[in-house]
């Protein structure tokens, strides 16, 4: 199964692309070939860092390209920052917008005793009926490394709790997110990844 993964020069790819191979993808990197995109069977969005280098996308033409695939049903998963694209936009770079899948905004933490960013494990406590998360039983943990955050709407799968509670995996028809990393989550995330690599897509959102 070939996996496209988006390179948008926001983190290091080494752990994602390991984790693809070991449960038998064959991932294929981009960070702006088009045809790669149009012609992708599943699209993985990793990223960690700032919210404002996903300009990197418009400027490569990938924000389209990707839009186009989701339109065609091509099943797509983003990781951390790459989940947080599929929002609105983020107050991290209130100029810089995301793909708008979900129509809210992402937002910083509050400060309070807690520290931010969230880093380290994290419970889950998956809704009924996710796809992307079938088999993942409550309370399993999860790594987390993030200051900024996606509410919980109607199409959050899971919530985690930190400070105030928070979408940690969404899902609309194909495409789905997760604001952990699966590929650091050990079995768990291994489970997730699988589950989107076994998913036959085509359900357009």
């Amino acid at each position: 199964m070939h996996v496209t993964v988006i390179d948008y020069k926001a983190g290091n790819l080494t752990s994602v692309l390991k984790a693809l191979r070991h449960l038998g993808a064959e991932p294929v990197v981009t960070d702006g070939d088009l045809d790669l995109v149009e012609n992708a069977e599943r699209i993985v969005l990793p990223g960690v860092g700032h919210f404002q280098a996903t300009e990197r996308l418009d400027a490569t033409g990938l924000t389209q390209a990707i839009r186009a695939a989701i339109a065609r049903g091509v099943p797509f998963l983003g990781i951390c920052v790459g989940m947080q694209w599929l929002y609105a936009g983020s107050s991290e770079a209130r100029k810089q917008p995301g793909i708008a899948h979900f129509t809210e905004r992402c937002a910083r933490f509050p400060e309070g005793q807690e520290k931010v960013p969230h880093v380290g494990w994290n419970s889950l406590e998956v809704r009924t009926g996710s796809r992307l998360l079938a088999g993942v039983e409550p309370g399993e943990f999860v790594y987390f490394t993030h200051s900024f955050k996606a509410p919980v709407t109607a199409h959050t799968a899971a919530i985690t709790e930190y400070i105030e509670p928070f979408s940690s995996a969404v899902e609309r028809g194909n495409v789905m997110g997760v604001q952990f990393h699966p590929e650091k989550s050990g079995t768990t995330g291994l489970k997730i990844l699988r589950n989107f690599l076994s998913w036959e897509g085509k359900e357009i959102a």
